[in-house]
């Protein structure tokens, strides 16, 4: 005879259990045939539809290049974007081939709409500045792919219910962010950035597969019914098909999850070894370069070095961190910093004695003395001992396209200030291929370089073609 004490602990059991299923049950409000109508019904892009995606278009590209989020918002919930996308994860679900094919021709029609709208607008060349709305949608990484994921899985959850929650469905809008990587990529088309064109048409891949992954997964989930077909060897096929179809599309999404969880890891773990260099051992990083495909990071330091053990130590955090083979290259130069270095401390020292010895004019001279003696050896190396060659190497290995290097002071007079001085001056030739705006931004690059490396702020670096 079963005990007071056990059938009151089955009962708790039983009532967590019905709390537990009556929380997450989905069965119970789903409604499978309107479902399946309203997703039919919203993969149509032509009409209405087709002008209602242009006009989003150029209301997101507008909100891009203004940097808006709020503008870039408001397109999202204009937009029908995720019509064709959602009835390509139903069709896979329910078997039907014809709705597939009708979903494949309205996302081709959709992709090529929003690339022909964006590309026309940043063509205008006064909407073709990079913003910062407009670099975000470059580097897709893993927490794209849980947004994607998560808000399709939301999105076909709550178009399942009898009473359906308008929310839901504009939060996922707004949460899977389709429009911007589409409008990124025509700018990437108008300027020729293939960086961007790329790059934002992998973001937007990744929210597509893994929205329509995740509509395919919660309609088997809630067993919709297959489509019906009379004849049962056609059914039997199309059901082959189908099937092939959602493996080759469901197997590469785990893959590409993994690849970026991955690459994001690389990231992490690179950041944190440089934020310990910074602020642990007071190291000045420049120009940080990781490149997760390669396992190789590179990077500039100004100041202190970093000695061949600390670089093997390095490596060894990445190999603890599941990056074994990591190749780090750091750009430093020991004997120049430490002049200037040493230089510094007396130029302080000097000023100091100004302040405190006021009457002691003998000392002061001998200190003015000392500083002048000092600026003059630092003028004669770098006039006669300049490290040309080698700071020549580094600026190459810092920028692969630079072809040849030329060096030279340049004298300067100011009429306004009645003033005269010299310039150090790099001119830089390019190789053949390389773009305009690459050379600016390189340039720009190198002459940051070069002022914190020999802390000269008159440095100027020019390109010769």
């Amino acid at each position: 005879m079963e005990s007071p004490n056990n059938k009151e602990q089955v009962n708790i059991v039983q009532s967590i259990k019905q709390f537990v299923h009556q929380t997450f049950d989905l069965n119970d409000d789903t409604d499978k045939q309107a479902t399946i109508d309203d997703v039919k019904a919203g993969v149509v892009m032509r009409g209405q539809t087709a002008w209602v995606l242009v006009f989003s278009i150029l209301v997101a590209s507008v909100g891009l290049n203004t940097s808006s989020t709020a503008v870039v918002i408001g397109a999202m919930l204009i937009s029908p974007l995720m019509g064709p996308i959602l009835g390509m994860g139903l069709s896979l679900g329910v078997n039907d081939i014809d709705f597939l094919k009708r979903a494949l021709t309205n996302f081709g029609i959709m992709v090529v709409l929003s690339l022909l709208t964006s590309f026309l607008f940043f063509s205008i060349p006064i909407f073709q500045d990079e913003t910062p709305e407009l670099l975000a949608r470059t580097f897709p990484d893993v927490r794209d792919v849980i947004i994607a994921f998560s808000g399709g899985l939301a999105l076909i959850v709550a178009m399942s219910r009898r009473n359906k929650s308008t929310n839901t469905i504009a939060g996922v809008a707004i949460a899977t962010a389709l429009m911007p990587p589409l409008c990124t990529a025509g700018y990437g088309l108008a300027v020729a950035n293939w960086n961007f064109f790329f790059g934002a048409l992998f973001l937007f891949s990744i929210n597509t597969i893994f929205i329509a992954s995740a509509t395919f997964l919660v309609v088997r989930f809630l067993n919709f019914p297959y489509e019906t077909y009379a004849n049962s060897k056609r059914r039997k096929t199309i059901s082959r098909v189908i099937s092939l179809i959602a493996i080759v599309i469901l197997l590469p999404s785990v893959y590409l999850f993994y690849t970026l969880y991955q690459s994001s890891k690389f990231e992490s773990a690179v950041n944190a070894i440089t934020n310990n260099l910074r602020t642990e051992k007071g190291v000045v990083i420049l120009d940080v370069v990781q490149d997760f495909s390669e396992k190789s990071v590179s990077f500039a330091v100004v100041g202190r070095s970093i000695t061949n053990e600390e670089i093997k130590g390095l490596k060894l955090e990445m190999e603890n961190a599941g990056f074994s083979g990591c190749d780090f290259k750091v750009l430093q130069n020991v004997d120049n910093m430490e002049t200037l270095s040493k230089i510094e401390e007396i130029q302080t020292s000097f000023v100091s004695t100004q302040q405190l010895l006021v009457k002691k004019e003998e000392e002061l001279l001998k200190k003015d003395r000392e500083l002048l003696a000092l600026e003059n050896q630092l003028n004669h190396k770098k006039s006669i001992d300049f490290p040309f060659e080698a700071t020549a190497k580094e600026l190459k290995a810092l920028e692969p396209s630079v072809k040849e290097i030329s060096y030279a002071e340049m004298m300067r007079f100011n009429f306004e200030l009645n003033k005269k001085d010299t310039l150090p001056v790099f001119k830089l030739v390019w190789l053949e291929n390389t773009k305009e705006k690459e050379k600016n931004r390189s340039v720009k690059k190198l002459e940051n370089w070069l002022r914190a490396k020999f802390k000269n702020d008159s440095i100027k670096v020019v390109s010769a073609n």
